[in-house]
């Protein structure tokens, strides 16, 4: 599975930036056994966890800093997965990056939080809030 992530850019403080994760050379039925975990990574800090959906989308899961503000989705029919980010802060500047697990359908409700379980990683897309 390759992973295309998109969406990000420059947004004042306040804006909001919707990023996308495309599934391509996968067939919807591959794309939608795959859970999908949004990370980001500052400059000079560690990647962190973002946000993460399971694979039918029915459950999801944000990180504090993101509660409230960021919306997690997928459409497996279009094996897309989105990261809706309102209220943009300085603090939220980062390469976001959108990572894929496939599951076998035992798991096909379960969230997966940290980056190790991924599989699959985009290329990233950055994201630049100005105060």
């Amino acid at each position: 599975v390759q992973l295309q992530a998109s969406g990000g850019g420059w947004v004042q403080s306040g804006g909001s930036l919707r990023l996308s994760c495309a599934g391509s050379s996968a067939s919807p039925r591959t794309f939608e056994t795959h859970a999908v975990g949004w990370f980001r990574q500052a400059p000079g800090k560690e990647r962190e966890a973002v946000a993460a959906i399971s694979c039918s989308g029915r459950n999801t899961y944000y990180a504090d800093s993101a509660k409230g503000r960021f919306t997690i989705s997928r459409d497996n029919t279009k094996n897309t997965v989105w990261l809706q980010m309102d209220r943009l802060d300085p603090d939220d500047t980062a390469v976001y990056y959108c990572a894929m697990k496939g599951v076998t359908s035992a798991y096909y409700e379960r969230i997966y939080r940290h980056d190790y379980y991924y599989s699959y990683w985009g290329q990233g897309t950055l994201v630049t809030v100005s105060s």
